[in-house]
């Protein structure tokens, strides 16, 4: 592991470790901001570590300053070199990164049960990528007497937003006097409606006072918060052993949102680089997959490669449009030539493009 590697891993261990460790703290002043500045710092640090390590940059060229939280994100799932990162993965960050940035710049009245699911959610996450990209046990590198968030999991998301709209309509009762407090709790909300719908975007006041007109005149949150509506979590083991993390509800998937495509329930992160992406010509997707250019053509058309976005893009340069393929199509044509006889797809496109003549 390179030195820098090593130091970034360090530093993002610590963020971690410092994190939890005042979650668990018996007094609430600062509690909470403190908890999502230091997750949020320990995420930073990991995912430059993680992007250093496979071979990545995490500085521009002729740039002072290294790349920043989002674009650490958009590299970790995207660009093909170092991607380590899936679409719900990129999703709770961005959603924590959301957090702390409320947290730590304007007001947001975050409840305990909601602090309690970012933290674990937050070291659910941290463990996954730590241990996938660098092949050790994130265990045994915090301290004997560390203890994990919380040994209680809540079981459905739903339930827990349920109640913190309870109390975001309590305070909106008439008489009450307390909309700004009814604000700042339906801040933390507005924001992970924002994180599901790629709009990072911290909420204006305006937008949360609308939020808050709609909850008191009884339309159900899942209406006002349809992307919060989207996901869910789901929650293994116990214990030290504890793992929660966010999920997509059945029937309304978290995907990744395309140039050009709408909103919705998704993951909306632009590529780092299209030729980076998609970094394969004709003659090399055929090296790759082991098949002649005319053999590695036929298996593209069988499986329709052209027509997946994720595998196949025309990118023009100057006057020059180039066909490109991603990775992507590379593992498809593997694994369907597990499966599937070479010589039974090159006969049968010969077949086709005979009977096309």
């Amino acid at each position: 592991m390179k030195k820098e590697v090593r130091q970034l891993r360090e530093k993002a261990i610590n963020a971690l470790v410092l994190s939890i460790d005042h979650f668990n703290r018996p007094w609430d002043r600062g509690r909470a901001e403190a908890v999502l500045i230091l997750l949020d710092h320990s995420f930073e640090m990991l995912l430059k570590s993680a992007i250093r390590h496979r071979g990545g940059k995490i500085r521009k060229a002729r740039e002072k300053q290294t790349i920043g939280f989002d674009a650490c994100v958009r590299r970790g799932l995207t660009d093909a070199s170092v991607k380590f990162l899936t679409d719900e993965q990129a999703l709770t960050l961005q959603t924590i990164n959301g957090q702390r940035d409320a947290a730590q710049h304007y007001l947001v009245d975050m409840s305990e049960h909601q602090l309690y699911f970012y933290a674990q959610a937050g070291v659910t996450l941290f463990r996954d990528i730590h241990d996938e990209i660098f092949d050790q046990k994130l265990l045994l590198e915090l301290p004997e007497r560390v203890l994990p968030i919380s040994t209680t999991a809540p079981r459905d998301l739903a339930a827990l937003f349920d109640k913190e709209i309870e109390e975001i309509k309590g305070l909106l009762a008439p008489g009450t006097r307390k909309r700004m407090d009814a604000v700042a709790k339906a801040r933390s909300l507005a924001v992970l409606e924002s994180a599901v719908n790629g709009d990072y975007e911290q909420p204006s006041d305006r937008e949360l006072d609308k939020v808050c007109t709609r909850l008191a005149g009884g339309e159900a949150w899942s209406s006002v918060f349809p992307g919060v509506a989207s996901i869910n979590i789901t929650a293994e083991g116990d214990g030290p052993s504890l793992s929660l993390r966010l999920t997509k509800n059945e029937g309304t998937p978290v995907q990744l949102l395309k140039e050009g495509e709408g909103t919705g329930a998704v993951v909306a992160v632009r590529r780092v680089n299209e030729l980076d992406f998609y970094s394969l010509g004709a003659a090399q997707l055929a090296k790759k997959v082991g098949l002649t250019p005319p053999k590695s053509r036929a298996v593209v058309d069988h499986l329709d490669l052209r027509a997946d976005a994720d595998c196949f893009k025309e990118i023009k340069v100057g006057r020059v449009t180039h066909a490109r393929y991603s990775p992507q199509a590379v593992q498809k044509i593997k694994d369907v030539l597990k499966v599937e006889s070479i010589d039974d797809i090159w006969a049968a496109d010969r077949s086709k493009r005979k009977a096309a003549e």
